[in-house]
Order: structure tokens, then C-alpha cells, then sequence
């Protein structure tokens, strides 16, 4: 029987609390950015483009030498801004890791390629403005666009190679060929050469470089199965990869642990943010 991509895909129909937990979000993330602005440890909407969505918000430690990670939102392309994510830096700053928060412009204004793009010139933001190499972390089209990140030949860029030396990936689409027979496809525009283009999983994969793979125990099938298949891919390619399945968590709350200063997935993420150093 063939396969109905569009439910495959469909986090928002598979989670009937998404409504709630999206405003939860809002209101940890406004609760942060106001604590760490009295604390004068928050920068927000600092530009690195020209266009409005292009901008980050920095939460910093108070180690003038802190390890620098990017956090990537998600919302398929198409939603969401780092102003729901705030809190999700939480847990980092809360280690001592100097954290941005960035947007991107959304689909069908631009095209998936287009947003890698943005990342990148996010992430050469960061490196020219603290000097540090850059961990970079992210969930769903931000776990996408942890991994591009993390195989970008980023000497082509006037940077050193091993910029990202490691990232976090939390539930992405690695291999976007599957989104081409969706509904969402009307925003995305992806055919099989674009999808192909824009899918980390067919890129020249980063040897010597630390990609960790989480996804929900309890998520889509489509998304435990890229994952899957993306560790295993690329590790077998020369990269240090980890694959986790948080059990029974799904989409939208894997990423919780990410407030906690004290929660195992913080302590991996500033594991990969020490190595920046």
C-alpha cells in the first residue's frame, strides 16, 4: 500500500497538543529573554542580513571566553521564529555556553536552499564577530540545517574547515525527496533534483567531524526512520555519529530537556560546545 506522505510528515495532525505547547513556548521563551535582558546577558534582533526574518538574538555567558553554539528553529521552512525558542538556550547558558538564537526568511518567499545559505552566512557571523568556532544544534528544519551546517566546506567561505566541528540534530528531514509528494510541497516548490540538493544525506559527508542524531521514541515513523538511516549513513562515511531515541517523546516535546541546565541531553550539547574551544 502506498505510503500518504502528507500524514508521514504531518508532526502538527500526529500531536494533538501542538496548539498548547506552542504557546507554553511563547511564554517560557518571552519569561527568558526578559530574565536574561535584567541580567544584561541578552542582545536581540542583532541583523547578519538584509532582510527582516534574518536576524538573531544572542544570550551570553559570563565567561568572556564561552564556548559559542547556534541554535536553528524549526517549523518546516515555512513557521516559527527564534522568538518561540528562546528558552530552548537555557540550559547552555545555564553551562556557561554564549548561545544565538537564528531566523531565517520562510518558504515560498524563499526556496529550502536559499535558508541553508542564510545559516551559513549566521554562522560566518558568528565566527567573525567572537572568533570561535561554532557548535551548532537544531530541531526539525533547524535539525536539518544543524547537519548542512555541520558539511559545509566552509574554506570555500574565507573560513577555517572545521568551523562546525559538531552538531546536534533533533528530529530533522535529512533526505527531503519524501516532502516532494506532500501538501506542504506547495510552499517547499522541491522537485527531485532540489530535493536531492538540499538533502544533507547526499552530501560529501564530514569525516572527522561529530553529528548526533535524537529523535522522539514516540515521533512519526518517517522521521525515527531518516534518523536512522542518517547516523548510520554517515557514520559509516567517517563521521562520528550518535543515534538516540528519547523514549516516548514525541515531536515537540523531545526538545524540552534543552531549558534544563541539568538534563542529560544539556550536558551532551555542552559536551560538543567544549570542543570549540
Amino acid at each position: 500500500m502506498a505510503i500518504d506522505n502528507s500524514a508521514a510528515y504531518n508532526n502538527r495532525a500526529a500531536v494533538a497538543d501542538f496548539p498548547n505547547i506552542v504557546a507554553q513556548w511563547q511564554r517560557d521563551a518571552a519569561a527568558y529573554r526578559e530574565k536574561m535582558a535584567r541580567e544584561g546577558r541578552a542582545e536581540l534582533d542583532v541583523r547578519f542580513g538584509p532582510s527582516e526574518r534574518q536576524y538573531m538574538d544572542l544570550f551570553t555567558s559570563k565567561d568572556p571566553d564561552a564556548p559559542v553554539a547556534l541554535f536553528i528553529h524549526g517549523g518546516y521552512w515555512r513557521a516559527m521564529s527564534p522568538k518561540e525558542h528562546s528558552h530552548l538556550a537555557q540550559g547552555l547558558t545555564g553551562n556557561g555556553v554564549t548561545v544565538a538564537v537564528a531566523g531565517y526568511d520562510l518558504t515560498p518567499q524563499v526556496s529550502i536552499a536559499q535558508i541553508i545559505e542564510q545559516m551559513r552566512e549566521a554562522t560566518l557571523f558568528l565566527w567573525k564577530r567572537y572568533g570561535k568556532r561554532i557548535m551548532v544544534y537544531g530541531h526539525s528544519a533547524g535539525g536539518h540545517l544543524a547537519a548542512c551546517m555541520l558539511a559545509t566546506d566552509w574554506e570555500k567561505h574565507g573560513a577555517p574547515a572545521d568551523l562546525v566541528p559538531a552538531a546536534y540534530a533533533i528530529s530533522g528531514v535529512f533526505d527531503l525527496a519524501g516532502l516532494i509528494n506532500t501538501d506542504m510541497n506547495v510552499d517547499f516548490k522541491l522537485d527531485e533534483t532540489s530535493a536531492r540538493e538540499s538533502s544533507p544525506l547526499f552530501w560529501p559527508a564530514p569525516k572527522g567531524r561529530i553529528l548526533d542524531v535524537v529523535v522522539g521514541g514516540a515521533e512519526l515513523p518517517e522521521f525515527i526512520r531518516l534518523s536512522h538511516v542518517m547516523a548510520d549513513s554517515w557514520g559509516a562515511a567517517g563521521v562520528e555519529t550518535r543515534y538516540e531515541a528519547v523514549p516516548g517523546m514525541h515531536h515537540f516535546n523531545v526538545v524540552a530537556p534543552l531549558a534544563d541546565p541539568l538534563s542529560a541531553m544539556t550536558r551532551r550539547v555542552v559536551e560538543l560546545s567544549e570542543l570549540t574551544r
